[in-house]
């Protein structure tokens, strides 16, 4: 049973260093700390320290009451709001709401008892602080008071203006100033020393310069004697009138003009010379007063550079104080406060609902159970079948052998397992079996009758004639059996009827061997001895002959399937000789090499069965032949080529097996002996198919594909692996072999893994489903006898 209690816990705390605090303590982990706080320790240990919780059923058989309590309760964070559900599970409905109120309430009291606590000690702390801070106050204010004392200059900085910074001021203007006189003073002397011979443009220089400070004072010699010029030089123009320039007046005014010149010259010379010391005295003075001022502004810079040391000094001074006052400020506020805070006890809790003893049982979950079982299985089922699928090798699928070995899939060759079916009435099979044999009988005996009368009033017919009507019988005597047989394998006719079924013998002893039949056929009387005449065929027989046998059969259909694959896929010119090979053993390549051509026979195509098997051969158990005299000896030369070979079951079909043993067989294949043999073969027939060993034990394999068309691999379903596979093919193709598919053999019926399913009513579509026989009208008409 589960009891459960839903607590509201408010986040708030006391505002212990700043204002901020409060935002601070919003934080997303708030509740969740809460939370592991209720199933801790101290609270648990509170609860077991109950002496009524100590005697509860709970604890019955439990030794660490607090590892249980702590085990089984459960706190859960609600997702959309702020309330916590603090549950307990035990087989006491009463007891668990007990339990659950109980750690509750001990979550409640131990913050009270933490927060009193805690306000205390942080009360405490602040009042020390406080003391420590008012001494670092005093100490600071006197030492402030010190500093300004030893440096009275900073003290009056601050209050009535910086002195020092105003006249450093003032002195770097006056420096300014001066270095621009001294330039302008040298300037305007160079420019004066340059004009040395050119007294008269010193003058006008004096005279037209405004920065020069110098005044140009009127000299009235100067003035005096520029009007004398004057007046002689218009004296000369009225004398040139009167007289030559050779008068002797003339020559007077003239000398009276040079000598004016002369002082003239002499006057400008002398105030050039004047005028360039003015200058040059002008520009030393110059020179001497920047000198002073810069002297006076570095002084003056020291001194401000000194100052600002010490108010520098003096503002830290003073920066400390002030942060002291107020961290003293921020002390008192806080004790106010927390002496406020000191008596509110716990956090702002709220039981929103009180646990209650529950009516139903919470545990077990069944249906929760059920689903995770569920889960857990088809986890585990699907993780081991992914295992089992990757470290399987075989190849699995049609799709998967094109993939891996990069050939096409011909066909598909389901399981050869003997098919249930409902048998056919007695009476009926009865009247079929009588009426078969009564007609061989008519005819044979007809033919008998007529062969007599002949030979007594005619001669007799020569070997041609005689050969034809042989084959004639043999022909129907074939025809007849081959209805029997599958009557007896689709519709699953008993051994014993089957026993009493007569079969039409030799051509030679055909009419002898009807009438043994007609007479001890049970058909024919029931007190008669049942003379066993056909008996069942072995095994291998069954399956090697499957296409002649059971010709309507699903095998028979998949072997004509890789007939027409074959027959399209490449031009008979093409294709001549064919190998039939497999990886390994058991592969089922012999039956597959049988069955083949026993449906190219049928086809119409001139077909011979070659068993190169020199190691296993099994051909001629297969067909039932002699086995003594074969390929061996052929290429011995002691048979020649009509001698070895021996016919088959079906028209078209011609078998050669391998003869004697051969202490060397794949020296045997690679002689030239055999090639001229194959070569032979491959003329006289339209497909010579050519049994082999497999590839991988011997080399008989590698030696046939070089020397034959094309190579159809045998692969056995849920058998043949991939490595062994592409191994097969490499060897294959590095003798130059053509592999023009792989032939999938063994698939089971309902194994859809291979693109068919040989099962259900796929077989409904055959000749003797429930649509009908499709067939002729006497064959419709036997069957329903």
């Amino acid at each position: 049973y589960t009891s459960s209690s839903r607590v509201y816990v408010e986040q708030s705390g006391p505002k212990i260093i700043s204002k901020y605090e409060g935002i601070m303590t919003q934080s997303s982990n708030y509740l969740y700390t809460q939370g592991e706080l209720i199933i801790s320790t101290p609270i648990v240990v509170d609860v077991v320290n109950d002496s009524k919780i100590k005697q509860f059923r709970t604890f019955a058989d439990v030794d660490n009451l607090v590892a249980y309590i702590k085990n089984n309760l459960n706190v859960r964070i609600g997702r959309k709001d702020d309330i916590i559900a603090v549950s307990f599970d035990s087989p006491y409905p009463v007891e668990a709401a007990e339990i659950v109120n109980a750690v509750v309430q001990s979550y409640i009291n131990y913050h009270s008892t933490r927060k009193r606590s805690t306000v205390s000690e942080v009360l405490r702390i602040i009042q020390k602080e406080k003391v420590k801070r008012d001494k670092e106050l005093s100490d600071k204010f006197a030492e402030l008071l010190e500093f300004a004392r030893e440096n009275s200059e900073v003290s009056l900085d601050n209050q009535g203006g910086n002195i020092f910074l105003t006249r450093l001021t003032k002195l770097s203007t006056a420096v300014t100033d001066a270095q621009l006189n001294t330039l302008n003073a040298k300037a305007d002397y160079e420019a004066i020393k340059s004009m040395e011979d050119e007294p008269a443009k010193v003058k006008q220089f004096a005279s037209a310069s405004s920065t020069a400070g110098v005044r140009v004072f009127v000299n009235d010699t100067e003035t005096q004697l520029k009007a004398e010029l004057r007046a002689v030089e218009i004296e000369l123009q009225s004398a040139r009138y009167h007289c030559t320039e050779d008068h002797p007046t003339i020559q007077a005014i003239h000398a009276k003009i040079d000598r004016i010149k002369q002082e003239l010259e002499s006057q400008a010379r002398e105030f050039a010379d004047s005028y360039a010391e003015v200058m040059r005295l002008r520009w030393t003075t110059a020179m001497e007063r920047e000198d002073e001022l810069q002297a006076s502004f570095d002084a003056q810079f020291q001194a401000s550079c000194d100052l600002g040391i010490k108010a520098t000094e003096y503002s830290v001074l003073q920066s400390e104080l002030r942060r002291t006052e107020r961290l003293c400020e921020i002390l008192d506020d806080r004790i106010k406060e927390l002496n406020v805070t000191e008596d509110v006890g716990a956090l702002n809790i709220s039981i929103l609902e009180v646990a209650r003893p529950a009516d139903s049982p919470s545990k077990p979950e069944k249906g929760k159970c059920m689903a995770m079982a569920l889960a857990f299985g088809l986890t585990l089922g699907g993780g081991l079948a992914v295992l089992r699928d990757m470290f399987d090798y075989r190849l699995r699928s049609a799709d998967e052998v094109s993939v891996v070995l990069g050939i096409a899939v011909l066909g598909v060759i389901p399981t050869m397992s003997d098919r249930k079916a409902v048998a056919l009435p007695g009476h009926k099979v009865r009247g079929l079996l009588k009426r078969i044999i009564a007609g061989s009988h008519q005819r044979t005996g007809a033919t008998t009758s007529s062969g007599t009368a002949k030979s007594e009033s005619v001669p007799a017919q020569d070997d041609g004639e005689a050969i034809i009507g042989s084959r004639s019988i043999m022909e129907r005597a074939q025809k007849v059996r081959s209805e029997l047989e599958y009557i007896r394998c689709i519709h699953g006719t008993s051994k014993k009827t089957h026993e009493a079924v007569c079969t039409i013998a030799s051509p030679n002893e055909a009419g002898r061997k009807t009438e043994d039949t007609a007479v001890n056929s049970p058909i024919a009387g029931k007190d008669k001895t049942t003379t066993k005449i056909i008996s069942e065929k072995p095994d291998i027989v069954k399956r090697g002959q499957k296409a002649y046998l059971e010709p309507k059969s699903i095998v028979a259909e998949a072997y004509r399937t890789i007939r027409t694959a074959v027959f399209f896929g490449i031009p008979q010119e093409e294709a001549k000789t064919i190998l039939i090979t497999s990886p390994a053993p058991s592969d089922g390549k012999s039956t597959v090499t049988s069955n083949l051509a026993i449906t190219m026979a049928q086809a119409g195509q001139k077909t011979l069965v070659l068993d190169a098997d020199f190691r296993k051969p099994i051909q001629h158990n297969i067909f039932q032949i002699d086995s003594k005299e074969g390929l061996s000896n052929l290429l011995a030369g002691t048979i020649n080529i009509k001698e070895a070979i021996q016919p088959g079951p079906v028209e078209n079909l011609d078998i050669l097996n391998c003869g004697i043993e051969v202490p060397n067989p794949s020296e045997v294949l690679n002689s030239n002996s055999f090639a001229k043999v194959l070569k032979v073969f491959s003329e006289q027939y339209d497909r010579v198919i050519i049994d082999s060993p497999p590839v991988g034990p011997v080399a008989d394999s590698q030696i046939l594909a070089a020397l034959c068309d094309i190579t159809l691999l045998v692969l056995r379903a849920e058998r043949s692996t991939r490595r062994q596979s592409q191994h097969v093919r490499d060897s294959l193709l590095s003798v130059g072999g053509h592999i023009l598919g792989a032939i999938v053999n063994d698939v089971p019926r309902k194994h859809g893994r291979y693109g068919y399913y040989y099962a259900g009513r796929y077989g409904g579509y055959g000749y003797y489903s429930h649509y009908g026989y499709y067939g002729n009208k006497e064959k419709k008409k036997v069957l329903a006898g």
